[in-house]
């Protein structure tokens, strides 16, 4: 199972997801278009394409020359049946692959607050790994309206469009499921600054809502991540590479 990820910010990375892969015996490539790092003009020999979140608005082309092609790179691998996900600015890119409008410059939606599946969202094969909903980490400013003929998954108090599914297996996820504790951990850390102006008792309130939310929302991270890696149509046997039969995820140590 060969997955392409694309790391859109720094520090911005697989998290619980890499986790998952790794379980699952990936091998991971990591393109980190912040660092003006190429991606493919087409899936290729890819399984399947990760696309993570950033600070960056997913219309800003001037200033991020990549997103156009990140965009007909989402659509192409749908449009070969390869699953997809796109998480927080992910989602939107994906968003936009299928023609839905980006709305910029929302309110903040930030912190561990609870996301609940819609109908349709308890009867997906990814979705309904949270059962009625779990406490699960938020970071974003920016939403999307439903791209047409998607499937509406999951909504929050404040956002209502979380989560969509687009054909076969192609999900744009808002929340941000592939930050465990530990990756919130760092975010708290690392972007300090960045948080400071509209949360700026973050750093005082991170360890209680860590512990209230944290186990529930790893768990419902590791089994969404793990519902959507089941959608990954595997290779066949003479697409592999025998000397990496059974060899586990290349997946950074830093990843999770």
């Amino acid at each position: 199972m060969r997955v392409l990820v694309v790391e859109n910010y720094p520090k911005t990375t697989l998290g619980l997801v890499g986790e998952a892969l790794s379980g699952a015996g990936a091998e991971c490539s990591i393109v980190r278009t912040h660092a003006d790092e190429a991606l493919p003009r087409k899936p290729g020999d890819y399984d399947a394409l990760v696309m993570l979140g950033g600070a960056q608005d997913a219309l800003d082309d001037e200033n991020h020359p990549y997103l156009p092609q990140e965009v007909d790179l989402a659509r192409a691998f749908g449009e070969a049946d390869k699953a997809v996900l796109g998480i927080c600015l992910g989602a939107q890119i994906l968003a936009r692959a299928h023609g839905a409008k980006n709305v910029l410059g929302k309110p903040i939606e930030f912190g561990w607050h609870p996301v609940r599946p819609t109908d349709a969202g308890r009867a997906d094969p990814v979705l309904s790994a949270i059962g009625d909903g779990a406490p699960i980490f938020h970071w974003h400013l920016d939403t999307f309206t439903l791209p047409p003929g998607a499937t509406h998954l999951a909504t929050s108090e404040q956002t209502p469009m979380q989560a969509f599914r687009i054909g076969r297996a192609s999900y744009g996820i808002q929340f941000h499921f592939e930050a465990g504790t530990k990756l919130v951990g760092s975010w708290t850390r690392d972007f300090a600054e960045e948080i400071a102006p509209y949360a700026p008792d973050w750093p005082q309130r991170h360890p209680e809502e860590a512990a209230k939310h944290g186990a529930a929302a790893d768990a419902a991270g590791l089994a969404l991540a793990r519902a959507w890696i089941g959608l990954i149509a595997r290779p066949s046997p003479s697409r592999q590479d025998p000397a990496k039969k059974g060899r586990k995820a290349t997946v950074p140590e830093w990843s999770t």
